[in-house]
């Protein structure tokens, strides 16, 4: 977990100057109130750590899964914060769904992202935080954290995509160096198995934004995520914040098919397959070799 001395007086320091001059205030006030919904989640996250009843199952969220103690309690929070900050935000979660509290806008959010790893202390957790309306097109501002490390991913629509205040770029694809993170197991595609034999160095680390974040900052090549039946694929929440901030960086993001993903609707009640790359080269090397 992160050192006790780094988390709790962060805020401060990530809003006085980690933010670049460019981005417009608007935006500026935006992205410090999903960073401190950030850091007020991760506090949770390491309080309920050791605790013997963090992976009780403590009802069925709105998408049909079971809720965890630990989702539980870092979506509460996630409440929490809004109302303190203020802010008419609606809500869209993987457990409470959509909550309405009358604003023009949406947050979008997995709570955790990656909860099996966090129940197993494997340390490759996160969470996502993603404002806009309607789709993934419509996503203004995305925020992805590692709860393990305490590194910030963000966004803003045209403003670039920064890690702790640096700003990242995908890298260019080169073949003999390539990584690519395929998610694999039981309910993986054919498609899936065929792109993770013919990639030169796969990994999967079971959290979707953790992996697309790797592409925007040109630590691996592509991410591809496609289950059968479609129920098993990734929703808005899963995607909504990386979509953002993996396409800021320089990369981009269709379906397993290689179709658009703007018009993805930001709702817990549908799902997709997740084709995202770093660099166009690769995506035309896929698409000619059959794997879109």
């Amino acid at each position: 977990m992160p050192a006790d001395e780094r988390a709790l007086g962060e805020e401060a320091v990530f809003n006085a100057s980690r933010i670049p001059a460019g981005v417009s205030d608007g935006d500026r006030a935006d992205v410090d109130i999903l960073y401190r919904i950030s850091v007020a989640v991760e506090r949770v996250f390491r309080d309920i750590a050791d605790s013997p009843h963090r992976a009780d199952v403590v009802g069925m969220g709105a998408s049909g899964s079971p809720t965890e103690e630990i989702d539980r309690l870092a979506e509460a929070e996630i409440l929490k914060v809004l109302s303190a900050e203020g802010v008419d935000w609606d809500l869209v979660s993987e457990e409470v769904g959509a909550v309405a509290r009358g604003g023009g806008r949406t947050l979008v959010v997995d709570p955790i992202d990656g909860t099996h790893n966090a129940l197993r202390n494997l340390p490759l957790t996160t969470i996502s935080l993603a404002l806009g309306r309607q789709d993934l097109a419509g996503v203004d501002i995305g925020l992805v954290r590692d709860l393990y490390r305490g590194t910030t991913y963000w966004a803003t629509r045209g403003g670039g995509a920064f890690r702790d205040g640096r700003p990242i770029r995908t890298r260019p694809w080169s073949p003999k160096s390539e990584m690519v993170f395929v998610n694999l197991g039981h309910h993986a595609t054919d498609r899936a198995a065929r792109l993770a034999r013919r990639a030169r160095r796969i990994r999967s680390l079971g959290c979707a934004s953790l992996e697309m974040m790797a592409v925007a900052e040109g630590a691996g090549d592509a991410y591809l995520f496609e289950n059968a039946p479609e129920a098993r694929n990734l929703r808005a929440t899963d995607i909504a914040a990386a979509y953002r901030i993996l396409s800021e960086a320089g990369g981009g993001v269709v379906d397993g098919h290689g179709r658009s993903l703007e018009s993805f609707p930001i709702t817990v009640d549908e799902r997709t397959s997740v084709f995202a790359w770093g660099d166009p080269a690769f995506a035309r090397a896929a698409t000619a070799e059959g794997y879109l």
